[in-house]
């Protein structure tokens, strides 16, 4: 670096002002900002049983599409993730105690909306000691005891690898497992340097022997610096585990004290991505460029569903 050249530090880093500046958003990354009558009634329940939602937390693009059509994916234990990853816009720190009433609300905010497709997540808390299945499953049977229709699809942490705390979970029933791989190996360190690829792979592994009829799913952000070739090697990882849904999203950088972002990739990328996936046998695959792990998770699910009974037919 040149004497003189203005510097700031981010998360610890020295990074050059050009660095900083945002690149403009290609157009097919551009959403109407949300405020319809049923996106202003989920966000007035949500402020009123006191529930969090990673839609908000995360900053998620498709917030409105999912709250006007009634979909949202609640995050429980809180909203302070015991990890820091550098792509998360979630905030970090030391978590509060968990409120023993939450999965009953959150049941009644699932039945007050008539919901048919739950997917329920959580920041980490390595502060507990089952890393947060017991909420998960509390969570599960409370759904279960309010709207016995409803499916559940469950986005848990890693559990810092612990067998038993993900048996809790799977005992529960939830109707479908999904655990994020989230990026490639070698991005692993910069980008979730709480987190391992091989305990990922191996959560989804033993999900697979533990409860075989519980589908599972895992998704992948691009556009971190990842190359074609490392996301072909993550898929073929996967398949190798017999994971069955997969999706596949453009990295929004959420502030600039995040990750930098590498690149868009192009919607006629995200179709080859998902041709690959197909091709290497997932049961489903979402792939594009506003694509998150919950992006119409029930349809998700159907189409998985639907795949699945047609090659037991034959």
């Amino acid at each position: 670096m040149s004497v003189g050249t203005p510097v700031q530090f981010i998360r610890g880093r020295r990074v050059k002002d050009a660095m900083l500046k945002r690149e403009a958003k290609p157009e097919w990354l551009k959403v109407r900002a949300p405020g319809s009558p049923n996106y202003l009634r989920i966000r007035s329940l949500m402020r009123e049983l006191k529930l969090h939602t990673v839609c908000e937390e995360a900053h998620c693009p498709n917030i409105g599409e999912c709250w006007h059509y009634g979909t949202a994916t609640f995050m429980i234990m809180g909203d302070v993730c015991t990890r820091a990853c550098a792509y998360c816009n979630v905030r970090h720190g030391a978590p509060g105690a968990l409120d023993p009433t939450e999965p009953d609300h959150l049941a009644e905010a699932v039945q007050a909306m008539a919901l048919d497709y739950v997917v329920i997540t959580s920041v980490d808390r390595d502060d507990l000691p089952d890393f947060g299945a017991g909420a998960f499953a509390a969570t599960v049977r409370a759904i279960r005891a309010r709207r016995p229709g409803c499916r559940i699809e469950v986005l848990i942490p890693d559990f810092q690898g612990r067998e038993d705390a993900l048996r809790t979970v799977l005992d529960a029933g939830p109707d479908v497992l999904n655990h994020n791989v989230e990026t490639v190996p070698s991005l692993y360190r910069l980008a979730r340097p709480g987190g391992r690829y091989p305990r990922a792979l191996e959560l989804l592994a033993r999900a697979r022997v533990m409860a075989p009829t519980i589908p599972t799913k895992t998704g992948l952000m691009v556009g971190l610096g990842e190359t074609t070739d490392e996301l072909i090697a993550v898929f073929r990882d996967l398949r190798q585990i017999d994971c069955q849904i997969l999706t596949i999203g453009q990295y929004l950088r959420p502030t600039l004290a995040h990750m930098p972002m590498a690149r868009y990739y192009t919607p006629d990328e995200f179709a080859a991505l998902k041709r690959i996936a197909l091709d290497l046998g997932f049961g489903h695959v979402e792939s594009g460029p506003l694509v998150r792990s919950s992006y119409h998770a029930h349809e998700q699910a159907d189409s998985y569903d639907a795949r699945a009974d047609a090659l037991a037919r034959g």
